[in-house]
């Protein structure tokens, strides 16, 4: 694992030798808000063909529940952005957002139907010299990957990688062995208009992390 030590900057804890197993499609294909949670702790690695690895164990998601969830970019019907929600359970579904940037989301339920869970934050592992460079603005370990636009730009994901299939590309989830919280935070989702399922107690998050992306409303 490259690391860097940058004066005035925490460390995270060294990642050491980790058994992975890759999760299964089956995995990814139930309904968004019983995959979110289970999705805590597992991790999201790109073997990245210039960089090389780059790792963080998630520590926060949304779920998003397609034609059913105002929140959600398929709540009126499928277009050729939102394309990915509707395919099979187990890819990434990649966006842009603000004119600025990517945010990953982890595809869920039935081809056909769309559902999918937000990437929000992860606890960086492997590659942090790489993190390090792609987030140049960053002071501490938890400005590299708190938030999805941030966790996005470290581990190097963008819109060539939508449609991405977890299961068996560079882009994967894995399980290391670390089981989900037993009690996982829950809140409301962030950011969301009143009239657009900003109600739905659907984040879910690794209490007491310092890569959480914010402090939880109540949900």
């Amino acid at each position: 694992m490259s690391r860097r030590a940058v004066p005035g900057r925490e460390d995270p804890v060294a990642a050491g030798p980790r058994r992975e197993r890759r999760l299964e499609r089956a995995f990814f294909a139930r309904d968004p808000r019983e995959l979110a949670p289970d999705l805590l702790h597992k991790v999201l690695v790109h073997d990245d063909p210039v960089a090389g690895r780059v790792a963080a164990r998630i520590v926060e998601v949304e779920a998003y529940c397609g034609e059913e969830d105002a929140g959600s970019h398929a709540y009126r019907g499928r277009t050729a952005r939102n394309a990915t929600m509707f395919g099979a359970p187990g890819h990434l579904y990649v966006y842009f957002t603000y004119g600025m940037h990517w945010c990953a989301n982890v595809v869920a339920g039935t081809e056909g139907i769309a559902g999918a869970v937000l990437l929000r934050a992860g606890a960086p592992l492997d590659g942090l010299e790489t993190m390090w460079a792609r987030r140049p603005r960053a002071r501490r370990p938890r400005d590299l990957c708190s938030g999805p636009a941030r966790l996005a730009q470290a581990l190097g994901l963008d819109g060539s990688h939508d449609g991405a299939d977890l299961v068996t590309g560079p882009v994967r989830l894995v399980d290391d062995g670390v089981p989900p919280p037993a009690s996982p935070g829950v809140s409301t989702r962030v950011g969301l208009h009143p009239e657009k399922g900003a109600e739905h107690p659907w984040r879910f998050f690794v209490p007491g992390d310092p890569n959480v992306s914010r402090a939880a409303r109540a949900g």
